[in-house]
């Protein structure tokens, strides 16, 4: 349901229509999600009370909710220009490093692994 319509098979676009037609709240659903990944994407921090005032009327309260819930921190990561990416790409890199190492060596040779692979 939260996938493009253009990227979707045939089939698949059959299925959603018919899900679509049976649950006319599902088509709401998707609208309010689609809008909140507008507001991410293009940065919006204005746009959010008022989806958060249409999400609370519909299937996705729960995620609203959780966004009112820690708004400040939602409204910050929509306007603020930092990001994390670079860090958590460290993170992941340090964890594959380390799940293929289980059991093989100490800090001495995961240091060396670490430092070689860059």
């Amino acid at each position: 349901m939260t996938i493009r319509r253009d990227v979707l098979t045939k089939a698949e676009t059959v299925t959603v229509a018919a899900i679509e037609a049976g649950v006319p709240n599902l088509v709401e659903a998707r609208e309010i999600i689609t809008e909140f990944h507008l507001i991410i994407r293009r940065k919006a921090g204005a746009g959010l009370a008022p989806w958060i005032e249409r999400a609370r009327a519909s299937l996705v309260v729960s995620f609203a909710n959780g966004v009112v819930k820690d708004e400040a921190a939602v409204r910050a990561a929509i306007t603020s220009p930092w990001s994390n990416g670079q860090t958590e790409g460290q993170i992941t890199r340090l964890k594959l490093v380390r799940r293929r190492m289980y059991g093989r060596g100490k800090i001495d040779l995961l240091q060396a692994r670490l430092i070689g692979a860059e």
